[in-house]
């Protein structure tokens, strides 16, 4: 049997895992979902019904992006997505972390949009613009003008970057990530060309049930 993958076409979150797939050379299927709808099987295989989840061979599961490229690393350590040395291995999970939390605080800006405007809570969309804000100045500033942003191969760092910034471009496209940090936009112009990225471009989907 084959792995598989359910994810969501605008995720970040599985798009790191897709992209990560993809340069390991690992064969999965692709079961795409909208995880906000009553149709998704999500709570069948992760009990916190979020994406990305990777369905293994004998059926069980493995989720939580974070989680699954871990997994990855231990179960398919070639080509590496972490440098070999222990500060190299920080500092990428540094980033993860980071880009993580900045999709974090987008998402929670995407939903709280939806509410009715009377509903909206001003102080709390502030607060999640300041972790954006934030976070992309420090990813800017690690990513500096280096082709890579953690030693001196693509791995985790570049992967968590190039993906968070392009889920702006699919759900906060008003937000001049691009002019605010264009050396931003030379990493993730140059990422996008790889063929990992060109099979895992993230576009909306349209949520049928109500959320918030």
């Amino acid at each position: 049997m084959m792995m598989k993958l359910i994810s969501a076409t605008p995720s970040p979150y599985a798009r790191k895992v897709r992209i990560a797939l993809a340069e390991k050379d690992i064969p999965f299927e692709l079961v795409t979902e909208v995880p906000w709808d009553n149709t998704t099987a999500t709570p069948k295989h992760n009990p916190l019904e979020k994406l990305p989840v990777l369905i293994l061979d004998d059926g069980s599961s493995v989720y939580e992006s974070h989680f699954i490229l871990e997994w990855l690393e231990y179960k398919h350590p070639l080509p590496p997505m972490l440098p070999p040395d222990i500060d190299g291995k920080i500092a990428a999970r540094r980033v993860e972390v980071v880009c993580d939390g900045i999709c974090d605080a987008l998402v929670a800006l995407f939903w709280e949009r939806h509410r009715a405007a009377e509903h909206q809570s001003a102080e709390w969309k502030a607060r999640q613009q300041r972790k954006v804000d934030g976070g992309m100045r420090a990813l800017a500033e690690w990513v500096g003008d280096r082709e890579w942003i953690v030693g001196d191969r693509f791995g985790l760092a570049d992967i968590a970057a190039g993906t968070v910034v392009r889920y702006l471009d699919v759900r906060f496209p008003e937000y001049p990530w691009r002019t605010n940090h264009p050396n931003l936009a030379v990493m993730s112009d140059r990422l996008e060309q790889r063929p990992s990225f060109q099979g895992s471009v993230p576009v909306a989907q349209k949520i049928s049930d109500k959320v918030v």
